[in-house]
């Protein structure tokens, strides 16, 4: 049973892979069961009644019929599960928690289907067929569920990684890094941390990890012959996310169309949300058991590929761009709470309509062995108020630099050089040459202000 404080803090936190929350009981009660049912398959979880998804607490009173009809449902799940139910008062406000444990017996089964968690979301396995293929394909254990002995959370986890993460999560900044660790249910039961924690929030995990890697390499012409940049980059995966995508805006075409003395507009060759989707899926969805390949982004004259080990699962393969199903449902719930993920099976169709809107063929996917998903790029971008692009004025490195800016203004000069694997020194010469271009200004004091653009 939790305590009060333990409570407060989940609902700071937020839902997210092991926290639900509901205003009140559902008419149809089967919806929390199928919930619960959800978080037996996983690492367990707390269905908080009472709370809105704002995280507000509204008061909630759960009558006997009520507590009785939720036991009930829930002794329809098979093999037979245990959950506390109980009630904590909030600020004079009741909050019934139902305590979901991480079942011993999985997979768990309601109605005849198996529910399991997709960062903050719960989906629906529907055959038998599909949920052998499910099971057998992760082995039943999800690779970044596997403790992780060697990663200790006060010396081995990079603390502005977790400043990222509690930024953009938009959490309390009063709540203890372990005490956040905890809610998203990043150790096991006996307090060791999981692989999806260092893989997270590691400063290298790819000391231990060597193939959780991602991989940049842009090549002249149209196959692999020539190569003309190659890039590795290690790190947390929310880090990888970010070099690999100033990496790519570093070498795509971009032009700035500008009307009358209005801001410029930013026109890709291939509209950047296509790689942050791509990116995301692929750090995601990847299958970390195989050690012989890593995440491979690779540029050609005429096209873009994203790779990432490991195919669709089974379960996925026939409901493809509608489904989603990933083998790291740790890692795909914390870039949830980061906001970079919207909801469950939407990345594909935001692809696709976006390559649409900009007036380029849809992406390919392939799905054997390796997900590859194909972008290609535009023969060039014409308009008639599109001035002479960055790039004819502004070097490669430097148009990296800008990149990671524009995503992250107020970084100071040491920060960006980490990022782009460069001196201080040599990174202020890239910065100075922005700034005598009138692209980026310095802004606060010396020793912790940091550069925008202008």
């Amino acid at each position: 049973m939790l305590n009060t404080e333990t409570i407060q803090s989940l609902i700071d936190s937020g839902e997210g892979y092991n926290v639900e929350f509901k205003v009140r009981v559902p008419s149809k009660v089967r919806e929390l069961t199928e919930e619960i049912c959800a978080f037996a398959n996983a690492d367990g979880g707390y269905l908080l009644i009472g709370v809105d998804d704002n995280g507000q607490v509204v008061d909630t009173n759960l009558e006997n019929d009520k507590r009785s009809a939720i036991q009930g449902s829930i002794s329809e799940i098979s093999p037979a599960l245990h959950c506390e139910l109980y009630s904590v008062n909030l600020v004079n406000k009741t909050v019934w928690v139902i305590d979901v444990p991480s079942g011993k017996d999985k997979p768990y089964i309601f109605s005849g289907s198996i529910y399991v968690r997709e960062g903050a979301n719960s989906q629906k396995l529907r055959t038998a067929e599909e949920m052998r293929s499910f099971f057998q394909e992760c082995n039943k254990i999800f690779f970044d569920h596997i403790p992780c002995h060697w990663f200790n959370i006060y010396t081995d986890a990079d603390e502005q990684m977790i400043k990222d993460f509690r930024t953009e999560a938009k959490l309390s900044p009063s709540t203890p890094d372990k005490q956040i660790f905890e809610n998203l249910e990043l150790f096991t039961e006996n307090g060791t941390a999981k692989n999806g924690a260092a893989m997270f929030f590691g400063k290298q995990p790819e000391r231990k990890f060597p193939h959780a890697i991602t991989r940049c390499v842009l090549f002249k012409g149209t196959n692999k012959v020539y190569i003309i940049d190659d890039k590795t980059f290690g790190g947390s995966l929310y880090q990888q996310y970010l070099q690999a995508m100033a990496w790519l805006e570093s070498k795509l075409q971009v032009a700035y169309k500008i009307e009358g003395t209005g801001p410029r507009e930013e026109i890709w060759e291939i509209p950047l949300t296509v790689f942050k989707e791509a990116i995301i899926n692929a750090l995601s969805h990847r299958d970390y058991y195989e050690q012989g390949a890593s995440i491979m982004i690779e540029m050609f004259d005429d096209r873009v590929e994203i790779s990432n080990p490991g195919g669709l699962l089974p379960v996925v393969a026939k409901d493809f761009g509608h489904k989603s199903m990933t083998r790291n449902p740790l890692i795909f719930g914390l870039f949830t709470r980061m906001h970079l993920v919207e909801r469950v099976a939407s990345g594909i169709p935001r692809m696709q309509e976006a390559m649409r809107e900009a007036n380029l063929p849809e992406p390919e996917f392939h799905t054997e062995g390796m997900f590859t998903a194909v972008f290609k790029r535009g023969i060039s971008i014409k308009n008639d108020t599109v001035n002479d692009t960055v790039n004819d004025t502004v070097k490669s490195k430097e148009q990296e630099v800008l990149n990671i800016i524009k995503q992250h203004p107020g970084l100071n000069s040491s920060k960006i050089a980490k990022l782009i694997e460069r001196s201080v020194p040599t990174t202020k010469r890239y910065l100075n040459s922005l700034v005598k271009l009138e692209l980026i200004e310095f802004k606060g004091a010396q020793k912790n202000g940091g550069y925008f653009l202008i």
